[in-house]
């Protein structure tokens, strides 16, 4: 612990009443882990406080680390700058992350977007984890209707914070221009029909397997509502909670020989 507190308070820079607040409210354990597998003051300090602010076990506290969640939160593509009011626009740029790391799931090459989306509903707990503190799950496939036609959306959350309701949509392969077109959509019916009175405007997520920066820059330049576009990762190899579940190479034999 000492040697820990030593290290931050080495740094000029650092707020020293916020370290030793976060330091001193975790465990051992934790702060060992902080140590020894992280080399700036910085990301130790990022995730002392994470810690301690959402109650992380150390395993949790492990899983983020090596998940690159310094990194990843507040690199989304987006316009919040320049579509949400300035506080909205700074908590809503830290609340997101890029890349999305899904790797509880595992597709295969044929896969459709309903297949993704299917695997996110079977870890819900999990993707609610990565999706981080304040998301609500709302429900799948939510159905709008504008123009005597019907529009459904694929995942619907709501952020206590931020007070919007999220719209994300589920995209197997590269990011396209059109998708945000649809998603202006979606966030226009869904301010008319779902926000209620204290609520703000809605926010959309894109989630794409790929994205080139710049295409999704252009394709948002001009765009009013609040939209962001993140990749996702997921699995190239089973996680290795699902493989006890498996059936083993000789229980299949076996099975095959009976039948």
């Amino acid at each position: 612990m000492q040697r820990f507190v030593a290290q931050i308070q080495s740094n000029e820079n650092q707020d020293l009443t916020i370290v030793q607040q976060s330091v001193a409210q975790l465990p051992w354990g934790h702060n060992c882990t902080v140590l020894d597998k992280l080399d700036t003051v910085e990301e130790r300090l990022f995730y002392a406080q994470k810690a301690v602010t959402y109650g992380w076990t150390r395993d949790l506290l492990v899983q983020q680390i090596e998940n690159g969640l310094y990194k990843r939160q507040g690199a989304l593509t987006s316009n919040f700058q320049l579509a949400l009011p300035d506080y909205d626009s700074e908590l809503a740029f830290q609340l997101f992350k890029d890349p999305y790391q899904l790797d509880f799931i595992m597709l295969g090459e044929k896969a459709k977007e309903r297949d993704l989306e299917d695997a996110l509903m079977n870890h819900i707990t999990k993707l609610l984890l990565e999706l981080g503190d304040g998301f609500a799950f709302m429900g799948r496939q939510k159905r709008l209707e504008l123009g005597g036609k019907e529009f459904f959306i694929d995942l619907l959350f709501y952020h206590t914070k931020l007070r919007r309701h999220i719209i994300i949509e589920l995209k197997i392969g590269e990011f396209e221009p059109e998708f945000v077109s649809k998603m202006n959509l979606y966030l226009g019916i869904a301010d008319d029909t779902l926000k209620g009175k204290y609520d703000n405007t809605s926010i959309g997520l894109i989630l794409c397997k790929t994205k080139n920066k710049i295409i999704v820059e252009y394709a948002l330049r001009d765009t009013s509502k609040p939209i962001g576009i993140a990749e996702y990762k997921i699995a190239t190899k089973l996680p290795e909670d699902i493989k006890g579940e498996l059936p083993s190479i000789e229980e299949i034999e076996s099975w095959l020989y009976e039948h």
